[in-house]
Protein backbone atom coordinates (compact mmCIF):
# COMPACT_ATOMS: atom_id res chain seq x y z
CA UNK A 1 0.00 0.00 0.00
CA UNK A 2 1.50 3.25 -1.12
CA UNK A 3 2.71 5.17 1.85
CA UNK A 4 0.13 8.69 1.03
CA UNK A 5 -3.31 5.77 1.16
CA UNK A 6 -1.44 4.00 4.65
CA UNK A 7 -1.81 7.53 6.34
CA UNK A 8 -5.29 8.44 4.96
CA UNK A 9 -6.27 5.23 6.02
CA UNK A 10 -4.81 5.55 9.69
CA UNK A 11 -6.33 8.81 9.37
CA UNK A 12 -9.67 7.67 8.39
CA UNK A 13 -9.58 4.31 11.18
CA UNK A 14 -8.87 7.24 13.66
CA UNK A 15 -11.86 9.44 12.51
CA UNK A 16 -13.96 6.99 12.86
CA UNK A 17 -13.10 6.00 16.71
CA UNK A 18 -12.71 9.62 17.52
CA UNK A 19 -16.82 9.50 16.58
CA UNK A 20 -17.48 6.43 17.64
CA UNK A 21 -16.43 7.43 21.32
CA UNK A 22 -18.30 11.19 21.04
CA UNK A 23 -21.32 9.05 20.43
CA UNK A 24 -20.68 6.60 23.39
CA UNK A 25 -19.98 10.08 25.61
CA UNK A 26 -22.36 11.41 27.87
CA UNK A 27 -23.77 13.97 27.55
CA UNK A 28 -21.88 15.90 29.59
CA UNK A 29 -19.30 15.70 27.91
CA UNK A 30 -21.20 16.33 24.26
CA UNK A 31 -20.75 20.38 24.47
CA UNK A 32 -19.18 22.81 26.20
CA UNK A 33 -21.23 26.38 26.79
CA UNK A 34 -20.67 29.60 28.32
CA UNK A 35 -23.18 28.91 31.25
CA UNK A 36 -25.94 26.15 32.51
CA UNK A 37 -28.32 26.55 35.22
CA UNK A 38 -28.36 23.32 37.09
CA UNK A 39 -30.86 21.08 38.80
CA UNK A 40 -33.91 23.85 37.98
CA UNK A 41 -37.79 23.06 38.56
CA UNK A 42 -37.90 24.42 34.42
CA UNK A 43 -41.26 25.38 33.64
CA UNK A 44 -42.30 26.29 30.22
CA UNK A 45 -46.16 27.71 29.17
CA UNK A 46 -46.01 26.65 25.57
CA UNK A 47 -44.95 23.30 25.85
CA UNK A 48 -45.79 22.43 29.16
CA UNK A 49 -42.75 21.14 29.75
CA UNK A 50 -41.99 20.94 33.93
CA UNK A 51 -39.46 18.89 35.29
CA UNK A 52 -36.11 19.08 36.91
CA UNK A 53 -33.49 19.74 34.07
CA UNK A 54 -30.00 21.74 33.26
CA UNK A 55 -30.40 24.54 30.56
CA UNK A 56 -27.46 26.03 29.15
CA UNK A 57 -26.74 29.50 27.04
CA UNK A 58 -24.72 30.11 24.80
CA UNK A 59 -24.38 33.41 22.65
CA UNK A 60 -27.49 34.95 24.23
CA UNK A 61 -29.53 31.88 23.49
CA UNK A 62 -30.83 28.83 25.37
CA UNK A 63 -28.49 26.40 23.74
CA UNK A 64 -29.57 22.90 25.18
CA UNK A 65 -32.23 21.59 27.79
CA UNK A 66 -31.07 18.04 29.27
CA UNK A 67 -31.98 15.75 31.72
CA UNK A 68 -28.37 14.88 32.25
CA UNK A 69 -25.72 16.87 33.48
CA UNK A 70 -24.07 19.54 31.05
CA UNK A 71 -21.14 21.20 31.32
CA UNK A 72 -20.21 24.90 30.93
CA UNK A 73 -17.63 27.74 31.72
CA UNK A 74 -19.63 28.63 34.62
CA UNK A 75 -22.53 26.22 36.14
CA UNK A 76 -24.74 27.62 38.78
CA UNK A 77 -27.14 25.58 41.17
CA UNK A 78 -30.61 26.31 41.24
CA UNK A 79 -32.10 23.39 43.03
CA UNK A 80 -35.36 23.97 44.46
CA UNK A 81 -35.82 26.95 42.19
CA UNK A 82 -38.77 27.61 39.63
CA UNK A 83 -36.53 28.31 36.20
CA UNK A 84 -39.14 30.04 33.91
CA UNK A 85 -38.78 32.51 30.77
CA UNK A 86 -38.44 36.01 31.62
CA UNK A 87 -41.50 38.17 32.44
CA UNK A 88 -43.02 40.47 30.22
CA UNK A 89 -44.51 43.55 30.80
CA UNK A 90 -46.74 45.13 28.11
CA UNK A 91 -47.96 48.05 30.27
CA UNK A 92 -45.34 49.94 31.96
CA UNK A 93 -44.65 53.69 32.09
CA UNK A 94 -41.70 53.75 34.07
CA UNK A 95 -38.69 52.93 31.65
CA UNK A 96 -36.20 54.57 33.83
CA UNK A 97 -33.04 53.20 35.38
CA UNK A 98 -34.60 52.89 38.63
CA UNK A 99 -37.42 51.64 37.44
CA UNK A 100 -35.70 48.90 35.77
CA UNK A 101 -34.24 47.86 39.02
CA UNK A 102 -36.87 46.98 40.26
CA UNK A 103 -38.67 45.44 37.35
CA UNK A 104 -35.52 43.26 37.57
CA UNK A 105 -35.89 42.20 41.03
CA UNK A 106 -39.71 41.26 40.24
CA UNK A 107 -38.47 38.85 37.36
CA UNK A 108 -39.03 41.37 34.24
CA UNK A 109 -36.49 41.15 31.49
CA UNK A 110 -38.85 42.56 28.79
CA UNK A 111 -40.58 46.16 30.08
CA UNK A 112 -42.84 47.83 27.61
CA UNK A 113 -44.76 51.59 27.17
CA UNK A 114 -47.71 50.53 25.09
CA UNK A 115 -50.73 52.11 26.56
CA UNK A 116 -49.05 55.76 26.04
CA UNK A 117 -46.36 55.29 23.66
CA UNK A 118 -43.36 57.24 22.49
CA UNK A 119 -43.09 59.54 19.85
CA UNK A 120 -40.82 59.39 18.12
CA UNK A 121 -40.40 56.30 19.10
CA UNK A 122 -36.67 55.95 19.74
CA UNK A 123 -37.32 58.29 22.48
CA UNK A 124 -38.53 55.40 24.41
CA UNK A 125 -35.12 55.10 25.32
CA UNK A 126 -34.40 58.57 26.55
CA UNK A 127 -33.90 57.99 29.96
CA UNK A 128 -31.50 55.46 29.59
CA UNK A 129 -28.28 57.39 27.74
CA UNK A 130 -25.80 54.49 29.40
CA UNK A 131 -28.12 51.57 28.18
CA UNK A 132 -30.46 49.52 30.04
CA UNK A 133 -30.34 46.19 31.60
CA UNK A 134 -33.77 45.29 30.59
CA UNK A 135 -35.53 44.49 27.20
CA UNK A 136 -37.52 47.40 26.56
CA UNK A 137 -39.73 49.03 23.90
CA UNK A 138 -43.20 51.27 23.13
CA UNK A 139 -46.23 51.07 20.87
CA UNK A 140 -46.38 54.42 18.45
CA UNK A 141 -47.54 56.58 20.80
CA UNK A 142 -50.48 59.20 20.26
CA UNK A 143 -50.46 61.13 23.26
CA UNK A 144 -47.23 62.61 22.42
CA UNK A 145 -48.76 63.16 18.61
CA UNK A 146 -51.56 65.03 19.85
CA UNK A 147 -49.73 67.05 21.78
CA UNK A 148 -46.74 67.90 19.67
CA UNK A 149 -49.42 68.75 16.86
CA UNK A 150 -51.92 70.76 19.15
CA UNK A 151 -49.73 72.29 21.88
CA UNK A 152 -46.35 72.33 20.47
CA UNK A 153 -45.08 70.05 23.40
CA UNK A 154 -42.35 67.59 22.30
CA UNK A 155 -41.83 63.98 24.76
CA UNK A 156 -38.52 65.18 24.91
CA UNK A 157 -38.74 68.24 26.45
CA UNK A 158 -40.92 66.74 28.94
CA UNK A 159 -38.44 64.39 30.34
CA UNK A 160 -35.94 67.10 30.25
CA UNK A 161 -37.75 69.68 32.29
CA UNK A 162 -38.18 71.92 29.50
CA UNK A 163 -41.81 71.75 29.20
CA UNK A 164 -45.25 70.69 31.05
CA UNK A 165 -48.11 68.91 29.96
CA UNK A 166 -51.28 71.74 30.50
CA UNK A 167 -54.00 69.08 31.09
CA UNK A 168 -56.80 72.41 30.25
CA UNK A 169 -54.46 72.64 27.22
CA UNK A 170 -56.31 71.98 23.42
CA UNK A 171 -54.33 68.59 22.99
CA UNK A 172 -56.89 67.28 25.80
CA UNK A 173 -60.04 69.46 25.00
CA UNK A 174 -60.55 70.43 21.55
CA UNK A 175 -61.71 68.36 18.67
CA UNK A 176 -58.97 67.33 15.93
CA UNK A 177 -60.09 69.70 12.10
CA UNK A 178 -59.78 67.07 9.43
CA UNK A 179 -56.64 68.99 8.45
CA UNK A 180 -54.75 68.13 11.84
CA UNK A 181 -56.35 64.78 11.49
CA UNK A 182 -54.51 64.16 8.38
CA UNK A 183 -51.42 65.57 10.05
CA UNK A 184 -51.77 63.54 12.64
CA UNK A 185 -52.63 60.02 10.48
CA UNK A 186 -48.97 60.95 8.77
CA UNK A 187 -47.22 60.80 12.04
CA UNK A 188 -48.86 57.60 13.00
CA UNK A 189 -47.58 56.12 10.40
CA UNK A 190 -44.33 57.28 10.59
CA UNK A 191 -43.98 55.93 14.35
CA UNK A 192 -45.72 52.50 12.96
CA UNK A 193 -42.53 53.14 10.49
CA UNK A 194 -40.12 53.54 13.44
CA UNK A 195 -40.86 50.33 14.73
CA UNK A 196 -43.76 51.13 17.03
CA UNK A 197 -45.60 48.03 18.76
CA UNK A 198 -48.46 48.62 18.16
CA UNK A 199 -50.76 51.86 18.51
CA UNK A 200 -50.93 53.65 22.13
CA UNK A 201 -54.35 55.30 22.56
CA UNK A 202 -55.05 56.60 26.26
CA UNK A 203 -58.42 57.64 24.89
CA UNK A 204 -59.90 58.42 28.36
CA UNK A 205 -57.37 61.10 29.02
CA UNK A 206 -58.70 62.86 25.88
CA UNK A 207 -62.72 61.70 25.94
CA UNK A 208 -63.20 65.83 25.25
CA UNK A 209 -61.43 65.77 22.63
CA UNK A 210 -61.10 62.83 20.30
CA UNK A 211 -64.52 62.51 18.56
CA UNK A 212 -65.51 59.78 16.27
CA UNK A 213 -64.05 60.68 13.23
CA UNK A 214 -60.63 60.72 14.86
CA UNK A 215 -61.04 57.62 16.58
CA UNK A 216 -62.26 55.77 13.55
CA UNK A 217 -58.97 57.55 11.79
CA UNK A 218 -56.77 55.66 14.21
CA UNK A 219 -58.45 52.02 13.81
CA UNK A 220 -58.19 52.54 10.58
CA UNK A 221 -54.60 52.94 10.76
CA UNK A 222 -54.19 49.92 12.76
CA UNK A 223 -56.51 47.95 10.76
CA UNK A 224 -54.30 48.67 7.59
CA UNK A 225 -51.39 48.01 9.05
CA UNK A 226 -52.48 45.03 10.89
CA UNK A 227 -51.17 45.90 14.64
CA UNK A 228 -53.03 45.98 17.72
CA UNK A 229 -54.54 49.37 19.41
CA UNK A 230 -53.45 49.37 23.03
CA UNK A 231 -56.32 51.49 24.66
CA UNK A 232 -57.24 52.69 28.27
CA UNK A 233 -61.16 52.94 26.96
CA UNK A 234 -63.22 56.39 27.74
CA UNK A 235 -64.70 55.88 31.26
CA UNK A 236 -68.74 56.67 31.96
CA UNK A 237 -70.28 56.07 35.16
CA UNK A 238 -69.30 52.95 37.62
CA UNK A 239 -69.43 49.56 35.53
CA UNK A 240 -70.68 51.62 31.87
CA UNK A 241 -69.54 49.30 29.11
CA UNK A 242 -70.20 52.00 26.42
CA UNK A 243 -65.98 52.58 26.81
CA UNK A 244 -65.71 48.97 25.93
CA UNK A 245 -68.99 48.86 23.27
CA UNK A 246 -67.16 51.63 21.46
CA UNK A 247 -63.45 50.52 20.76
CA UNK A 248 -65.12 46.88 20.07
CA UNK A 249 -66.89 47.89 17.36
CA UNK A 250 -64.48 50.14 15.64
CA UNK A 251 -62.38 47.01 15.94
CA UNK A 252 -64.85 44.91 14.53
CA UNK A 253 -65.25 47.84 11.42
CA UNK A 254 -61.83 48.48 11.00
CA UNK A 255 -60.16 45.07 11.03
CA UNK A 256 -57.81 46.45 14.00
CA UNK A 257 -56.37 44.51 16.88
CA UNK A 258 -57.34 45.55 19.86
CA UNK A 259 -56.01 44.90 23.70
CA UNK A 260 -58.15 46.60 26.71
CA UNK A 261 -55.73 48.40 29.05
CA UNK A 262 -56.22 47.29 33.07
CA UNK A 263 -59.80 45.64 32.82
CA UNK A 264 -60.96 45.61 35.92
CA UNK A 265 -59.69 49.20 36.80
CA UNK A 266 -61.80 50.05 33.75
CA UNK A 267 -64.82 47.64 34.45
CA UNK A 268 -64.67 48.03 38.03
CA UNK A 269 -68.23 46.02 39.35
CA UNK A 270 -68.55 45.93 35.78
CA UNK A 271 -65.75 43.36 35.63
CA UNK A 272 -67.62 40.08 35.17
CA UNK A 273 -70.05 41.79 31.92
CA UNK A 274 -66.94 43.09 30.41
CA UNK A 275 -64.80 39.64 30.53
CA UNK A 276 -68.18 38.46 29.06
CA UNK A 277 -68.50 40.91 26.29
CA UNK A 278 -64.38 40.44 25.10
CA UNK A 279 -65.20 36.82 24.94
CA UNK A 280 -68.00 36.98 22.64
CA UNK A 281 -66.55 39.56 21.08
CA UNK A 282 -63.71 36.87 20.55
CA UNK A 283 -66.04 34.11 19.24
CA UNK A 284 -67.49 36.61 16.42
CA UNK A 285 -63.77 37.22 15.51
CA UNK A 286 -62.90 40.37 16.83
CA UNK A 287 -58.88 40.03 17.82
CA UNK A 288 -59.11 41.62 21.29
CA UNK A 289 -57.22 40.73 24.49
CA UNK A 290 -57.27 41.89 27.42
CA UNK A 291 -54.95 42.81 30.70
CA UNK A 292 -54.97 43.36 34.57
CA UNK A 293 -52.86 44.67 37.55
CA UNK A 294 -53.21 42.99 41.20
CA UNK A 295 -53.22 46.19 43.20
CA UNK A 296 -56.91 47.27 44.32
CA UNK A 297 -56.19 51.03 42.95
CA UNK A 298 -55.55 53.37 40.54
CA UNK A 299 -53.10 56.31 40.05
CA UNK A 300 -53.30 59.37 37.47
CA UNK A 301 -52.56 63.08 37.73
CA UNK A 302 -54.31 64.94 39.63
CA UNK A 303 -54.99 67.31 36.37
CA UNK A 304 -56.53 64.32 34.46
CA UNK A 305 -59.77 64.46 32.52
CA UNK A 306 -61.51 62.11 34.29
CA UNK A 307 -61.41 64.50 37.46
CA UNK A 308 -62.75 67.27 35.29
CA UNK A 309 -65.73 65.14 34.94
CA UNK A 310 -67.99 63.90 37.21
CA UNK A 311 -65.29 61.71 38.57
CA UNK A 312 -66.73 60.82 42.07
CA UNK A 313 -69.82 59.11 40.63
CA UNK A 314 -67.55 57.83 37.65
CA UNK A 315 -65.47 55.81 40.64
CA UNK A 316 -68.06 55.43 43.13
CA UNK A 317 -65.55 57.27 45.55
CA UNK A 318 -65.39 60.56 47.47
CA UNK A 319 -61.89 62.93 48.48
CA UNK A 320 -61.11 61.12 51.15
CA UNK A 321 -60.37 57.85 49.07
CA UNK A 322 -57.92 59.64 46.88
CA UNK A 323 -54.54 60.13 48.28
CA UNK A 324 -51.37 62.40 47.26
CA UNK A 325 -48.48 59.99 45.62
CA UNK A 326 -45.64 61.87 47.37
CA UNK A 327 -46.99 61.77 50.49
CA UNK A 328 -50.14 60.09 51.09
CA UNK A 329 -52.05 63.02 52.25
CA UNK A 330 -55.94 62.26 52.02
CA UNK A 331 -58.03 65.21 50.38
CA UNK A 332 -61.15 67.09 51.52
CA UNK A 333 -62.66 69.67 48.51
CA UNK A 334 -60.54 72.43 49.99
CA UNK A 335 -57.02 70.56 49.23
CA UNK A 336 -58.22 68.65 46.02
CA UNK A 337 -59.30 72.36 44.39
CA UNK A 338 -55.90 73.67 45.45
CA UNK A 339 -53.76 70.95 44.34
CA UNK A 340 -55.58 70.83 40.82
CA UNK A 341 -54.63 74.11 40.42
CA UNK A 342 -51.17 74.81 41.20
CA UNK A 343 -49.88 70.98 40.86
CA UNK A 344 -52.21 69.15 38.00
CA UNK A 345 -49.43 67.62 36.81
CA UNK A 346 -49.24 65.81 40.56
CA UNK A 347 -50.01 61.98 40.72
CA UNK A 348 -52.80 60.84 43.22
CA UNK A 349 -53.78 57.11 44.25
CA UNK A 350 -57.39 56.72 44.27
CA UNK A 351 -58.57 53.62 46.03
CA UNK A 352 -62.17 52.56 43.85
CA UNK A 353 -61.33 48.73 43.09
CA UNK A 354 -62.93 45.83 45.22
CA UNK A 355 -60.73 42.48 45.41
CA UNK A 356 -63.43 40.15 44.37
CA UNK A 357 -63.25 42.62 40.84
CA UNK A 358 -59.35 41.70 41.14
CA UNK A 359 -59.63 38.06 41.35
CA UNK A 360 -61.96 37.78 38.75
CA UNK A 361 -60.28 38.81 36.45
CA UNK A 362 -57.03 37.31 37.25
CA UNK A 363 -58.80 34.28 37.04
CA UNK A 364 -59.92 34.41 33.69
CA UNK A 365 -58.65 33.01 30.67
CA UNK A 366 -56.15 34.46 28.04
CA UNK A 367 -56.20 37.58 30.47
CA UNK A 368 -52.33 38.92 30.96
CA UNK A 369 -50.48 40.14 33.85
CA UNK A 370 -49.23 43.59 33.26
CA UNK A 371 -48.27 46.89 36.10
CA UNK A 372 -49.15 49.88 35.08
CA UNK A 373 -46.46 51.16 36.88
CA UNK A 374 -45.51 55.06 36.74
CA UNK A 375 -42.26 56.53 36.56
CA UNK A 376 -39.66 56.08 39.30
CA UNK A 377 -37.14 59.03 38.79
CA UNK A 378 -36.28 59.42 42.62
CA UNK A 379 -37.06 57.49 46.09
CA UNK A 380 -38.11 61.07 46.72
CA UNK A 381 -41.60 61.01 44.76
CA UNK A 382 -43.63 58.72 45.86
CA UNK A 383 -45.26 55.54 43.85
CA UNK A 384 -47.74 53.22 43.83
CA UNK A 385 -46.61 49.39 44.12
CA UNK A 386 -47.74 47.72 41.26
CA UNK A 387 -44.72 48.83 39.12
CA UNK A 388 -42.82 47.44 41.71
CA UNK A 389 -44.06 43.85 43.00
CA UNK A 390 -46.93 42.91 40.51
CA UNK A 391 -45.29 39.46 39.12
CA UNK A 392 -44.17 38.40 42.72
CA UNK A 393 -47.58 39.59 44.30
CA UNK A 394 -49.19 37.12 41.98
CA UNK A 395 -46.77 34.34 42.84
CA UNK A 396 -46.69 34.62 46.08
CA UNK A 397 -49.94 35.87 47.18
CA UNK A 398 -52.54 34.32 44.47
CA UNK A 399 -49.95 31.00 43.71
CA UNK A 400 -48.41 29.90 46.98
CA UNK A 401 -51.08 31.74 49.44
CA UNK A 402 -54.08 31.49 48.30
CA UNK A 403 -53.84 28.58 45.43
CA UNK A 404 -56.03 30.72 43.70
CA UNK A 405 -54.45 29.51 40.34
CA UNK A 406 -51.81 27.16 38.98
CA UNK A 407 -48.38 28.12 38.51
CA UNK A 408 -47.78 27.25 35.30
CA UNK A 409 -50.95 29.38 34.04
CA UNK A 410 -49.68 32.10 36.41
CA UNK A 411 -46.64 32.02 34.39
CA UNK A 412 -48.10 31.94 30.98
CA UNK A 413 -50.24 35.38 32.07
CA UNK A 414 -46.99 37.26 32.41
CA UNK A 415 -44.86 35.44 29.56
CA UNK A 416 -46.13 33.43 26.45
CA UNK A 417 -49.47 35.14 26.34
CA UNK A 418 -47.67 38.88 26.07
CA UNK A 419 -45.23 37.26 23.59
CA UNK A 420 -47.89 35.86 21.27
CA UNK A 421 -49.69 38.98 21.49
CA UNK A 422 -46.88 41.02 19.53
CA UNK A 423 -44.77 38.08 17.78
CA UNK A 424 -47.20 38.91 14.91
CA UNK A 425 -45.99 42.26 14.07
CA UNK A 426 -42.73 41.91 16.08
CA UNK A 427 -40.92 37.93 15.32
CA UNK A 428 -38.39 38.57 18.17
CA UNK A 429 -41.23 37.82 20.35
CA UNK A 430 -41.45 34.43 18.80
CA UNK A 431 -38.14 33.78 20.67
CA UNK A 432 -39.21 35.36 23.94
CA UNK A 433 -41.72 34.03 26.77
CA UNK A 434 -40.54 30.15 26.74
CA UNK A 435 -37.24 27.89 27.77
CA UNK A 436 -37.28 26.18 24.56
CA UNK A 437 -33.86 26.03 22.44
CA UNK A 438 -33.16 28.42 20.56
CA UNK A 439 -35.08 31.04 22.59
CA UNK A 440 -33.58 34.11 23.68
CA UNK A 441 -31.85 33.52 27.29
CA UNK A 442 -34.07 35.49 29.08
CA UNK A 443 -34.96 33.88 31.94
CA UNK A 444 -36.47 34.39 35.42
CA UNK A 445 -35.63 32.12 38.60
CA UNK A 446 -37.06 32.45 41.46
CA UNK A 447 -38.07 30.87 44.83
CA UNK A 448 -41.70 29.54 44.39
CA UNK A 449 -41.52 29.29 48.42
CA UNK A 450 -40.28 32.66 49.85
CA UNK A 451 -41.33 34.96 46.23
CA UNK A 452 -43.47 38.47 47.55
CA UNK A 453 -44.40 41.62 47.23
CA UNK A 454 -42.91 44.41 49.69
CA UNK A 455 -43.61 47.28 48.11
CA UNK A 456 -46.77 49.04 49.86
CA UNK A 457 -48.73 52.47 49.35
CA UNK A 458 -47.35 53.67 52.18
CA UNK A 459 -43.84 52.18 51.35
CA UNK A 460 -43.17 52.00 48.08
CA UNK A 461 -39.50 51.63 47.56
CA UNK A 462 -39.02 47.50 48.95
CA UNK A 463 -38.19 45.51 45.91
CA UNK A 464 -39.84 41.99 45.84
CA UNK A 465 -38.34 39.47 47.18
CA UNK A 466 -37.55 35.34 46.03
CA UNK A 467 -35.55 36.56 42.32
CA UNK A 468 -32.58 34.55 43.09
CA UNK A 469 -31.40 34.91 38.67
CA UNK A 470 -32.29 36.88 36.29
CA UNK A 471 -30.57 36.57 32.60
CA UNK A 472 -31.30 39.26 29.84
CA UNK A 473 -29.71 38.33 26.35
CA UNK A 474 -27.97 35.31 28.21
CA UNK A 475 -26.46 37.60 30.79
CA UNK A 476 -26.97 37.97 34.40
CA UNK A 477 -29.00 41.37 35.69
CA UNK A 478 -29.78 39.97 39.00
CA UNK A 479 -27.28 37.52 40.67
CA UNK A 480 -28.16 35.42 44.11
CA UNK A 481 -30.88 37.51 44.77
CA UNK A 482 -28.27 41.12 43.90
CA UNK A 483 -29.30 43.53 41.20
CA UNK A 484 -26.27 43.43 39.07
CA UNK A 485 -25.38 47.60 38.31
CA UNK A 486 -23.02 47.38 35.93
CA UNK A 487 -25.30 44.80 33.75
CA UNK A 488 -26.46 46.49 30.66
CA UNK A 489 -27.86 44.06 28.45
CA UNK A 490 -31.43 45.22 27.04
CA UNK A 491 -32.36 46.42 23.66
CA UNK A 492 -34.86 48.28 22.33
CA UNK A 493 -37.47 45.85 20.34
CA UNK A 494 -38.98 47.13 17.15
CA UNK A 495 -40.85 45.50 14.58
CA UNK A 496 -38.66 44.62 11.44
CA UNK A 497 -37.11 47.07 9.01
CA UNK A 498 -37.46 49.77 11.37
Amino acid sequence: MPVSVMHRYQWSLVAALLLSLLALAPASYSASYELVLRGGRVMDPESGRDGVFDVAISDGRIAAISEKALTAARVIDVSGQVVAPGFIDLHNHSLTPLGMRYQALDGVTTTLELEAGAWPVAAAGIQLPNGAPLNYGASAGYTGIRLELMQGVRLQDLFSGNSTVDYAGPAFREHASAEQQQAMRRKLDLALDEGGLGVGLPLDYFSAAIDTAELRMIFEVAGERGVPVFVHIRRGLAGDPQGLVEVVDMARDTGAPVHICHLQHSAMKGTGQFLAMIRQARKEGVDITTEMFPYNAGTTSIGAAVFSRDWQAIFDISYEDVEWATTGERFDQATWERYRSEQPAGMVIHHYVKEEWTRQALLEPGLMVVTDGTPIVSKSVGVPPQGIGSYSRVLGRYVREQQALDLMTALSKMTLLPAQRLQGIAPVFARKGRIQPGADADITVFDPQTIIDRSTYREPFQASRGVRYLLVNGTLVVEEGVFQESAKPGRQLTTPGS
